[in-house]
């Protein structure tokens, strides 16, 4: 008598076989799920930076600052020192301290399509490098 408990090699490989059909589907989806919610991560980031450059403006005679000294006042997080969500942040100030443009760089294409930026003005836009901005878009405003 035989035995019949279990499943086949066949039965097996065919399961497998739709396993990875179905990953092959989702994980691109997945990965831009991913990238999407780090470049909305970013733009949100850059707005906080904004308002922390204000409110520390209005306390020191209209200057803005540096990213340290922003986390140094308690007016940001110390995790935007560091990568955080696929973005580095950095803030660029004028010489006189009158003017500053915060970036929000993406470690890889992987984990964000484009890099953002910001000025006094609260505009968010696109990298003004070509290869990291949608087409003909470098320098526009994010949407």
């Amino acid at each position: 008598m035989i035995d019949h408990r279990g499943f086949s090699l066949l039965e097996l490989l065919i399961v497998v076989a739709i396993i990875l059909i179905i990953a092959t589907i989702a994980i691109p989806s997945l990965l831009h799920s991913r990238q999407a919610a780090n470049e909305s991560a970013a733009v949100a980031t850059l707005r906080v930076v904004n308002t922390a450059q204000v409110t520390y403006a209005s306390a020191n005679s209209g200057l803005y600052t540096t990213l340290q000294q922003l986390v140094s006042a308690s007016l940001l997080d110390s995790s935007l020192l560091q990568t955080k969500a696929g973005y580095n942040y950095g803030i660029s100030l004028s010489g006189n301290g009158l003017d500053y443009t915060v970036s929000a760089t993406a470690i890889s294409s992987t984990q964000g399509r484009f890099d953002y930026y910001t000025t006094p003005d609260y505009v968010i836009r696109f990298s003004t490098d070509s290869t990291r901005a949608p087409n003909t878009l470098a320098g526009e405003p994010a949407r």
